[in-house]
């Protein structure tokens, strides 16, 4: 099991650059971890991407219908205090955006605190940095 961003999770329901390689590891290992809002996250980028119009409606709607699959069966890390206090210290030690921080904390707490080569997929270059400098190991490779 890994623990996924919602920008490695988009490319899995929309069609992108990236769909292969994530595609390929989700087949690999089929067992997904989330932060509890990667669901919203996912759901803002698929609207974003149908209002650039690079979506049509039906495309967005059955983007949607793959992630409500994904979120049948994904373990979901709930937003616990832990996870909002690991926050300060994240964003004090990382440049990170909010939402960004919140996806760390819970892929930390996921691994009980502890990453040690743990799994993480993510394609937003910062918080693939800051998740390596917690000691987690980051997929895909590019």
């Amino acid at each position: 099991m890994k623990f996924w961003d919602a920008s490695a999770l988009v490319p899995v329901c929309v069609d992108e650059d990236a769909s292969t390689s994530v595609r390929a590891l989700l087949r690999e290992d089929g067992a997904v971890a989330v932060w509890w809002g990667t669901a919203v996250e996912c759901q803002s980028a698929f609207a974003r991407v149908r209002r650039d119009s690079l979506l049509t409606p039906r495309q967005e709607a059955e983007a949607r219908a793959v992630l409500r699959s994904l979120a049948n069966v994904w373990t979901e890390i709930q937003p616990v205090e832990d996870v909002r206090a690991l926050c300060g210290r994240l964003l004090l030690t990382h440049p990170l955006r909010a939402a960004d921080s919140l996806q760390l904390a819970a892929a930390i707490a996921w691994t009980g605190g502890l990453p040690d080569g743990d799994g993480f997929v993510c394609l937003d270059l910062r918080l693939r940095e800051a998740a390596r400098k917690e000691g987690f190991r980051v997929f895909p490779g590019l």
